[in-house]
């Protein structure tokens, strides 16, 4: 498995102390202490949302993280390329995340 989105996210989540990962779903879930807020799979981040943060997501034409064709996760939302390029701007929509 290329770890290497992995590490990146992980770097551009690093104002964020105590941010860890753990394998899960033929990926990675996302831990502050033991607080689950991400997945990484397959080469995107996605972000648990509720009905607060999900208009967000949803403005940027963004989709709700499908792990196989049988399964859709409707609270956890890809994160958009732009957010994910801006360290600052995505340790803001991981905090709204931890607190969905």
């Amino acid at each position: 498995m290329d770890n290497s989105f992995k590490d990146f996210a992980l770097d551009q989540l690093r104002q964020l102390d105590g941010v860890t990962s753990r394998a899960m779903f033929g990926g990675w879930g996302l831990y502050r202490g033991e607080v689950f807020f991400g997945i990484i799979h397959d080469g995107q981040l996605f972000f648990k949302t509720d009905d607060a943060t999900r208009p967000a997501y949803l403005e940027h034409g963004m989709e709700p993280f499908r792990p196989n064709d049988k399964q859709t996760l409707k609270n956890y939302y890809e994160v958009p390329v732009g957010v994910l390029e801006n360290a600052e701007e995505l340790a803001q929509w991981a905090r709204r995340a931890m607190e969905a």
